[in-house]
């Protein structure tokens, strides 16, 4: 079992920065890739970004290119999510998921799931 703990978010304006984090606890000595998803009320659930378990290797959605930034720290157990140039279509609840399988765009490939953080942008 993994547990993961999303942290960081809060109110920005737009334009402005938020990282946020994701501790993982439990069984860590597995190679899991790590995954963004963000879900903003009445919709669904979308990939955010996505790093492989030694971060050598990233996906990313086309909303978020240029603006935001994974990467992790296996000696903290941490994944960071670097957000920049946020916009009023940015709000969500963000959470964090680990995959055994490896990096995946696709939601039902990830074993476990944070709780979320909530992420909202002033105009």
């Amino acid at each position: 079992q993994v547990q993961l703990v999303e942290s960081g978010g809060g109110l920005v304006q737009a334009g402005g920065s938020l990282r946020l984090s994701c501790a993982a606890s439990g069984r860590t000595s597995s190679r899991y890739a790590m995954g963004w998803f963000r879900q903003a009320p009445g919709k669904e659930r979308e990939f955010v970004f996505a790093v492989s378990w030694n971060g050598g290797d990233t996906l990313y959605a086309d909303s978020v290119k240029g603006r935001f930034t994974i990467s992790r720290d296996n000696a903290k157990n941490t994944v960071y999510l670097q957000m920049s140039s946020l916009k009023p279509e940015d709000p969500a609840v963000y959470s964090c998921a680990a995959a055994l399988v490896g990096m995946s765009r696709r939601d039902y490939s990830y074993d476990y799931w944070g709780q979320g953080t909530q992420v909202t942008v002033s105009s």
